[in-house]
Protein backbone atom coordinates (compact mmCIF):
# COMPACT_ATOMS: atom_id res chain seq x y z
CA UNK A 1 0.00 0.00 0.00
CA UNK A 2 1.49 3.47 -1.33
CA UNK A 3 1.56 5.51 2.11
CA UNK A 4 -0.66 8.92 2.74
CA UNK A 5 1.51 11.81 1.69
CA UNK A 6 1.62 13.89 4.74
CA UNK A 7 1.47 17.26 3.06
CA UNK A 8 -1.85 18.70 2.51
CA UNK A 9 -1.33 21.25 -0.28
CA UNK A 10 1.00 18.46 -1.65
CA UNK A 11 -1.96 15.37 -1.20
CA UNK A 12 -4.48 17.67 -2.80
CA UNK A 13 -3.08 18.89 -5.94
CA UNK A 14 -0.07 20.56 -7.70
CA UNK A 15 0.72 22.11 -10.66
CA UNK A 16 -1.61 24.03 -13.49
CA UNK A 17 -5.14 23.33 -11.67
CA UNK A 18 -7.24 25.88 -14.12
CA UNK A 19 -6.74 28.05 -17.16
CA UNK A 20 -9.26 30.13 -19.24
CA UNK A 21 -7.56 31.54 -22.03
CA UNK A 22 -10.40 33.79 -23.20
CA UNK A 23 -9.90 35.95 -20.08
CA UNK A 24 -6.47 34.81 -18.61
CA UNK A 25 -3.29 37.50 -19.11
CA UNK A 26 -1.02 35.59 -21.83
CA UNK A 27 2.26 35.58 -20.79
CA UNK A 28 5.39 33.94 -18.49
CA UNK A 29 5.33 33.53 -14.58
CA UNK A 30 8.01 33.86 -12.68
CA UNK A 31 8.91 32.76 -8.89
CA UNK A 32 11.23 31.30 -6.86
CA UNK A 33 10.30 29.00 -3.59
CA UNK A 34 11.14 31.05 -0.90
CA UNK A 35 13.12 27.90 1.22
CA UNK A 36 14.42 26.36 -2.12
CA UNK A 37 17.83 26.13 -3.40
CA UNK A 38 17.83 29.59 -5.38
CA UNK A 39 16.16 28.00 -8.45
CA UNK A 40 14.16 30.61 -10.15
CA UNK A 41 11.43 29.20 -12.42
CA UNK A 42 9.89 30.68 -15.54
CA UNK A 43 6.05 29.03 -16.74
CA UNK A 44 4.17 29.52 -19.47
CA UNK A 45 0.33 29.82 -19.05
CA UNK A 46 0.16 25.69 -19.63
CA UNK A 47 2.41 25.60 -16.47
CA UNK A 48 5.25 23.89 -17.88
CA UNK A 49 8.71 25.40 -17.06
CA UNK A 50 9.86 27.58 -20.11
CA UNK A 51 13.19 29.03 -18.15
CA UNK A 52 14.97 28.65 -15.13
CA UNK A 53 18.05 30.92 -13.26
CA UNK A 54 20.13 28.67 -10.77
CA UNK A 55 21.03 31.45 -8.61
CA UNK A 56 24.29 31.56 -6.31
CA UNK A 57 21.76 31.88 -3.13
CA UNK A 58 19.20 30.65 -1.77
CA UNK A 59 16.43 33.42 -1.73
CA UNK A 60 16.93 36.56 0.14
CA UNK A 61 13.39 36.42 -0.65
CA UNK A 62 12.67 36.61 -4.62
CA UNK A 63 13.58 37.98 -7.83
CA UNK A 64 11.81 40.08 -10.35
CA UNK A 65 12.82 41.56 -13.80
CA UNK A 66 14.05 44.79 -14.26
CA UNK A 67 13.00 46.87 -17.24
CA UNK A 68 16.58 45.94 -19.28
CA UNK A 69 15.65 42.23 -19.44
CA UNK A 70 17.50 41.18 -16.49
CA UNK A 71 16.41 39.54 -13.26
CA UNK A 72 16.63 41.38 -10.39
CA UNK A 73 17.60 38.81 -7.11
CA UNK A 74 18.25 38.75 -3.37
CA UNK A 75 19.87 36.15 -1.87
CA UNK A 76 20.10 34.99 1.60
CA UNK A 77 23.96 35.08 2.80
CA UNK A 78 24.44 32.01 5.56
CA UNK A 79 26.01 34.03 8.24
CA UNK A 80 25.17 35.88 11.28
CA UNK A 81 21.73 33.44 11.81
CA UNK A 82 21.44 34.15 15.32
CA UNK A 83 20.41 37.47 15.68
CA UNK A 84 16.94 36.44 16.63
CA UNK A 85 14.74 33.62 16.37
CA UNK A 86 13.03 34.53 12.76
CA UNK A 87 15.80 36.13 11.29
CA UNK A 88 16.90 32.83 9.29
CA UNK A 89 13.76 32.68 7.99
CA UNK A 90 13.56 36.32 6.17
CA UNK A 91 17.35 37.26 6.08
CA UNK A 92 18.66 38.77 2.77
CA UNK A 93 22.41 39.68 2.45
CA UNK A 94 23.15 40.24 -1.01
CA UNK A 95 21.42 41.48 -3.84
CA UNK A 96 22.62 40.86 -7.71
CA UNK A 97 21.68 41.54 -11.32
CA UNK A 98 22.04 38.75 -13.45
CA UNK A 99 21.42 37.98 -17.23
CA UNK A 100 19.45 35.16 -19.13
CA UNK A 101 21.53 33.04 -18.63
CA UNK A 102 23.01 33.75 -14.84
CA UNK A 103 25.88 35.70 -15.30
CA UNK A 104 26.19 38.51 -12.92
CA UNK A 105 26.18 41.82 -14.04
CA UNK A 106 27.04 43.32 -10.74
CA UNK A 107 26.30 42.35 -6.85
CA UNK A 108 26.10 44.33 -2.85
CA UNK A 109 26.23 42.38 0.26
CA UNK A 110 25.27 43.99 3.46
CA UNK A 111 24.82 42.37 6.69
CA UNK A 112 21.82 43.95 7.96
CA UNK A 113 19.41 43.45 4.29
CA UNK A 114 16.36 41.50 4.56
CA UNK A 115 12.69 40.60 2.78
CA UNK A 116 12.97 43.08 -0.39
CA UNK A 117 15.36 45.55 -2.45
CA UNK A 118 14.39 46.94 -5.42
CA UNK A 119 16.57 48.71 -8.05
CA UNK A 120 15.64 52.28 -8.38
CA UNK A 121 14.88 54.18 -11.49
CA UNK A 122 18.03 56.41 -10.60
CA UNK A 123 19.66 53.05 -11.15
CA UNK A 124 20.80 52.72 -7.53
CA UNK A 125 19.28 50.34 -5.47
CA UNK A 126 17.07 50.68 -2.25
CA UNK A 127 17.57 48.04 0.44
CA UNK A 128 15.09 47.25 3.39
CA UNK A 129 17.47 46.54 6.57
CA UNK A 130 17.32 46.37 10.21
CA UNK A 131 19.39 47.10 13.12
CA UNK A 132 18.72 47.09 17.09
CA UNK A 133 16.94 49.98 18.34
CA UNK A 134 18.79 52.99 20.67
CA UNK A 135 17.89 51.48 24.12
CA UNK A 136 15.71 54.74 25.14
CA UNK A 137 13.47 53.84 22.11
CA UNK A 138 13.09 50.10 22.68
CA UNK A 139 12.14 51.12 26.13
CA UNK A 140 9.14 52.91 24.84
CA UNK A 141 8.32 50.17 22.56
CA UNK A 142 4.47 48.55 23.78
CA UNK A 143 2.81 45.38 22.66
CA UNK A 144 3.68 41.82 21.54
CA UNK A 145 4.43 39.09 24.11
CA UNK A 146 5.52 39.69 27.17
CA UNK A 147 9.75 38.98 27.52
CA UNK A 148 10.38 37.89 23.64
CA UNK A 149 13.21 40.77 23.36
CA UNK A 150 16.17 39.32 22.14
CA UNK A 151 18.65 38.77 25.20
CA UNK A 152 19.27 41.71 27.19
CA UNK A 153 16.05 43.21 25.90
CA UNK A 154 17.17 44.01 22.98
CA UNK A 155 14.29 45.33 19.95
CA UNK A 156 15.30 45.60 16.52
CA UNK A 157 13.37 47.64 13.91
CA UNK A 158 13.91 48.70 10.10
CA UNK A 159 15.91 51.19 8.32
CA UNK A 160 16.48 51.81 4.31
CA UNK A 161 19.90 52.16 2.59
CA UNK A 162 20.14 53.46 -0.79
CA UNK A 163 23.48 52.16 -2.45
CA UNK A 164 24.92 52.32 -5.81
CA UNK A 165 25.61 49.34 -7.51
CA UNK A 166 29.11 49.49 -6.11
CA UNK A 167 27.90 49.46 -2.61
CA UNK A 168 28.27 52.87 -1.88
CA UNK A 169 25.93 54.79 0.57
CA UNK A 170 24.24 57.55 -1.00
CA UNK A 171 20.65 58.10 1.48
CA UNK A 172 19.57 56.51 4.58
CA UNK A 173 16.23 56.22 6.22
CA UNK A 174 15.31 54.55 9.99
CA UNK A 175 11.79 53.70 11.16
CA UNK A 176 12.53 55.04 14.63
CA UNK A 177 13.16 58.73 13.79
CA UNK A 178 9.86 58.98 12.00
CA UNK A 179 7.74 56.71 14.03
CA UNK A 180 6.50 56.94 17.25
CA UNK A 181 6.66 53.71 19.28
CA UNK A 182 3.96 54.24 21.88
CA UNK A 183 1.67 54.62 18.77
CA UNK A 184 2.43 51.90 17.08
CA UNK A 185 2.18 48.97 19.22
CA UNK A 186 3.62 45.79 18.06
CA UNK A 187 0.50 43.36 17.57
CA UNK A 188 -0.28 41.40 20.90
CA UNK A 189 0.92 37.87 19.41
CA UNK A 190 3.96 38.89 17.65
CA UNK A 191 7.64 38.60 19.16
CA UNK A 192 9.28 41.66 20.54
CA UNK A 193 12.46 40.81 19.01
CA UNK A 194 11.27 43.54 16.19
CA UNK A 195 8.98 46.63 16.79
CA UNK A 196 8.53 47.43 13.00
CA UNK A 197 9.19 44.11 10.95
CA UNK A 198 9.75 45.98 7.02
CA UNK A 199 8.73 43.43 4.33
CA UNK A 200 8.48 45.72 1.03
CA UNK A 201 10.03 48.94 0.08
CA UNK A 202 8.16 50.00 -3.58
CA UNK A 203 9.37 53.31 -5.24
CA UNK A 204 5.79 55.28 -6.63
CA UNK A 205 6.00 57.45 -10.03
CA UNK A 206 6.57 60.74 -7.98
CA UNK A 207 10.17 58.84 -6.56
CA UNK A 208 8.77 58.92 -3.59
CA UNK A 209 9.18 55.59 -0.96
CA UNK A 210 6.24 53.33 0.33
CA UNK A 211 6.62 50.61 3.17
CA UNK A 212 5.08 47.98 4.14
CA UNK A 213 5.62 47.93 8.48
CA UNK A 214 3.82 43.83 9.58
CA UNK A 215 4.19 44.28 12.60
CA UNK A 216 2.45 47.31 13.39
CA UNK A 217 -0.04 46.79 10.12
CA UNK A 218 1.25 49.99 8.83
CA UNK A 219 2.05 51.43 5.35
CA UNK A 220 4.15 54.92 5.12
CA UNK A 221 4.55 56.74 2.05
CA UNK A 222 7.90 58.62 2.65
CA UNK A 223 8.60 61.82 0.46
CA UNK A 224 12.06 61.19 -1.09
CA UNK A 225 13.64 64.35 -1.09
CA UNK A 226 12.62 65.01 2.54
CA UNK A 227 12.42 61.99 4.30
CA UNK A 228 9.37 62.62 6.13
CA UNK A 229 6.04 60.45 6.44
CA UNK A 230 3.19 62.22 3.97
CA UNK A 231 0.74 59.87 4.27
CA UNK A 232 -0.17 56.10 6.37
CA UNK A 233 -2.45 53.62 6.55
CA UNK A 234 -2.89 51.63 9.27
CA UNK A 235 -4.86 49.30 11.55
CA UNK A 236 -8.05 49.07 10.38
CA UNK A 237 -8.13 48.15 7.70
CA UNK A 238 -5.03 46.88 7.48
CA UNK A 239 -3.69 43.55 9.60
CA UNK A 240 -0.15 42.22 8.77
CA UNK A 241 -0.26 43.32 5.56
CA UNK A 242 2.30 42.97 2.82
CA UNK A 243 3.27 44.10 -0.81
CA UNK A 244 1.83 47.97 -0.96
CA UNK A 245 2.40 48.23 -4.84
CA UNK A 246 2.21 51.37 -6.79
CA UNK A 247 -0.26 51.64 -9.54
CA UNK A 248 -0.24 53.78 -12.52
CA UNK A 249 -2.58 56.87 -11.48
CA UNK A 250 -1.17 56.49 -8.23
CA UNK A 251 -3.08 53.83 -6.16
CA UNK A 252 -1.85 51.34 -3.69
CA UNK A 253 -2.78 47.55 -4.42
CA UNK A 254 -1.97 45.75 -1.23
CA UNK A 255 -1.64 41.88 -0.48
CA UNK A 256 -4.22 42.21 3.28
CA UNK A 257 -3.22 38.92 5.48
CA UNK A 258 -5.61 39.34 7.93
CA UNK A 259 -4.15 38.31 11.00
CA UNK A 260 -4.95 40.03 14.21
CA UNK A 261 -7.59 42.31 12.70
CA UNK A 262 -9.16 45.08 14.49
CA UNK A 263 -12.29 45.15 12.64
CA UNK A 264 -13.55 41.86 11.73
CA UNK A 265 -13.77 38.78 14.00
CA UNK A 266 -12.55 36.28 11.23
CA UNK A 267 -9.09 35.56 10.22
CA UNK A 268 -9.22 35.99 6.17
CA UNK A 269 -6.80 37.60 3.42
CA UNK A 270 -7.86 39.92 0.81
CA UNK A 271 -6.19 42.14 -1.86
CA UNK A 272 -7.25 45.93 -1.58
CA UNK A 273 -6.94 48.58 -4.04
CA UNK A 274 -6.44 52.04 -1.86
CA UNK A 275 -6.54 55.47 -3.10
CA UNK A 276 -3.75 57.14 -1.15
CA UNK A 277 -5.68 60.76 -1.60
CA UNK A 278 -8.61 59.85 0.47
CA UNK A 279 -7.39 56.33 2.40
CA UNK A 280 -10.39 54.82 0.73
CA UNK A 281 -10.70 50.95 -1.01
CA UNK A 282 -11.78 51.04 -4.33
CA UNK A 283 -11.88 47.59 -5.08
CA UNK A 284 -10.79 44.10 -3.16
CA UNK A 285 -10.90 40.44 -3.70
CA UNK A 286 -11.91 38.24 -1.25
CA UNK A 287 -12.86 34.53 -1.59
CA UNK A 288 -16.61 33.87 -2.07
CA UNK A 289 -15.69 30.99 0.85
CA UNK A 290 -14.22 33.37 2.72
CA UNK A 291 -11.93 31.12 5.04
CA UNK A 292 -10.31 29.79 1.57
CA UNK A 293 -8.30 32.32 0.59
CA UNK A 294 -5.78 33.34 3.63
CA UNK A 295 -2.38 33.75 4.05
CA UNK A 296 -1.08 34.71 7.75
CA UNK A 297 2.50 35.03 6.37
CA UNK A 298 4.37 36.69 2.95
CA UNK A 299 1.89 37.18 -0.29
CA UNK A 300 1.29 39.94 -2.86
CA UNK A 301 -0.20 40.76 -5.92
CA UNK A 302 0.31 42.20 -9.25
CA UNK A 303 -2.41 44.21 -11.54
CA UNK A 304 -1.89 43.19 -15.28
CA UNK A 305 -2.59 44.61 -18.42
CA UNK A 306 -5.40 42.80 -19.20
CA UNK A 307 -6.61 45.02 -15.53
CA UNK A 308 -7.22 41.16 -13.98
CA UNK A 309 -5.07 40.70 -11.07
CA UNK A 310 -2.30 38.07 -10.14
CA UNK A 311 -2.34 36.88 -6.62
CA UNK A 312 0.56 35.31 -4.55
CA UNK A 313 -1.18 32.88 -1.82
CA UNK A 314 2.54 32.35 -0.28
CA UNK A 315 1.78 30.27 2.26
CA UNK A 316 0.24 27.53 0.22
CA UNK A 317 2.39 27.73 -2.66
CA UNK A 318 -0.50 29.45 -4.82
CA UNK A 319 -0.46 31.68 -7.78
CA UNK A 320 -4.09 32.89 -9.32
CA UNK A 321 -5.46 35.48 -11.21
CA UNK A 322 -9.03 36.96 -11.01
CA UNK A 323 -10.91 39.13 -13.05
CA UNK A 324 -12.26 42.46 -11.99
CA UNK A 325 -15.26 40.37 -11.18
CA UNK A 326 -13.35 38.04 -8.75
CA UNK A 327 -13.11 35.48 -11.25
CA UNK A 328 -10.43 33.10 -11.33
CA UNK A 329 -9.11 32.47 -14.58
CA UNK A 330 -5.96 30.96 -14.01
CA UNK A 331 -3.86 28.83 -10.97
CA UNK A 332 -0.98 27.36 -10.41
CA UNK A 333 0.53 25.47 -6.84
CA UNK A 334 3.89 24.77 -6.37
CA UNK A 335 4.97 21.34 -6.82
CA UNK A 336 8.28 22.23 -5.05
CA UNK A 337 8.51 21.89 -1.44
CA UNK A 338 11.38 22.54 0.76
CA UNK A 339 11.95 20.95 4.59
CA UNK A 340 12.45 24.06 7.01
CA UNK A 341 13.50 23.56 10.73
CA UNK A 342 10.89 25.18 12.87
CA UNK A 343 7.60 26.62 12.12
CA UNK A 344 7.61 26.53 8.06
CA UNK A 345 8.62 22.85 8.56
CA UNK A 346 7.25 20.86 4.91
CA UNK A 347 6.31 23.66 2.76
CA UNK A 348 5.98 25.58 -0.56
CA UNK A 349 6.18 28.90 -0.06
CA UNK A 350 6.27 30.97 -2.15
CA UNK A 351 7.05 34.57 -1.33
CA UNK A 352 6.28 37.00 -4.45
CA UNK A 353 5.37 35.46 -8.21
CA UNK A 354 5.07 38.21 -11.24
CA UNK A 355 3.48 37.30 -14.61
CA UNK A 356 5.43 39.25 -17.69
CA UNK A 357 4.29 39.76 -21.30
CA UNK A 358 5.97 37.71 -24.00
CA UNK A 359 7.35 40.66 -25.31
CA UNK A 360 9.08 41.21 -21.59
CA UNK A 361 10.23 37.76 -21.88
CA UNK A 362 11.89 37.95 -25.64
CA UNK A 363 13.96 41.73 -24.38
CA UNK A 364 15.14 39.23 -21.69
CA UNK A 365 16.19 36.67 -24.10
CA UNK A 366 18.19 39.39 -26.03
CA UNK A 367 19.26 41.23 -23.43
Amino acid sequence: MTPVDPQKVRRSRTGLIAHDPARAEAGYTLFAPMLGDGTVYLLDTAGEVAHTWRMPYRPGLYGYVLDNGHLFYGGKVPQDLARFEAWPRFKGGAVLEVDWHGRVVWEVKHPDHHHDARRLRNGNVLLLCLRPLPPAVAARVRGGLPGTEVDGGVIYADYLLETTTRGEVVWEWRSWEHLDPEAYPVTPQDRRAEWTHGNTVAETADGNIVVSFRNISTVVMIERVTGKIIWTLGSPPLAQQHDPRPLPGGNLLIFDNGTHRRDHPATFSRVIEVDPRTSAIVWQYTDQSLFEFFSPYISGAQRLPNGNTLICEGCHGRIFEVTREGDVVWEYVSPYFSQEPGAPGLNNWIFRAFRYTPDEIERARRA
